[in-house]
């Protein structure tokens, strides 16, 4: 039994992913084109630490303007998170002059609420004449699971990304609404189980050695 436990919990805890729809639009001018979906957040469950993969769809670019509080992403957060590691541009890579840095701090918008963690430019002003061509950014928060990381803000929202809409030049933020991501009720039982087969295996050794 403590051998089956053992195996549960080494099929237990794979990588597992997660991916939510930039769907909610805001841009300046109230105009999002013909498009329903402007892209995606994906989120890997990596030992400890969780991945980003945040993609655009369909031509859209990341830009950084107030009304996303000069951030490129916007994200929330447990207290009990770590840090913001391994900030990069894809499609292209290295798109930006100094690359990109995640940040604390309150990102806070009457359209799409608060957030306490953001991803922007380290160095380039990346607006106006500045704006980057990269549809693609990435990162990691260590110490930390996807259920921590997707916890709906005051407004519901989970995520904000700050865009170019190609289709017609206009700017503002797009977001994932709510609700966030609990727990596996199956990983719950393996685990569960796990403890139950070790803790059986314990008792029957002491009765043994009596």
């Amino acid at each position: 039994m403590a051998i089956l436990g053992m195996a549960l919990v080494a099929t237990a805890t794979p990588a597992q992913a997660v991916t939510f729809d930039l769907t909610s639009c805001h841009v300046s001018g109230g105009d999002c084109g013909a498009q329903t979906s402007f892209g995606t957040v994906t989120l890997t469950q990596n030992g400890a630490n969780v991945d980003f993969v945040v993609s655009l769809a369909g031509g859209n670019r990341f830009v950084q303007t107030g009304s996303a509080d000069q951030q490129l992403f916007k994200f929330n957060g447990a207290a009990s998170a770590g840090n913001i590691i391994n900030e990069a541009t894809a499609n292209p890579l290295n798109a930006v002059p100094g690359g990109l840095q995640g940040f604390a701090g309150a990102f806070n918008q009457p359209v799409t609420g608060n957030f306490g963690f953001g991803i922007a430019c380290a160095t380039d002003p990346c607006s106006g004449g500045s704006t980057p061509v990269f549809t693609e950014l990435t990162f990691t928060v260590t110490n930390a699971t996807i259920a921590q990381l997707t916890v709906p803000n005051n407004l519901n929202n989970l995520f904000v990304a700050d865009v170019l809409i190609d289709s017609n030049r206009q700017t503002g933020p797009v977001d994932v609404t709510g609700p966030g991501v609990v727990p596996e009720p199956t990983t719950l039982l393996m685990v569960g189980t796990a403890l139950v087969g070790l803790g059986a295996g314990w008792r029957r050794r002491v009765s043994k050695k009596a």
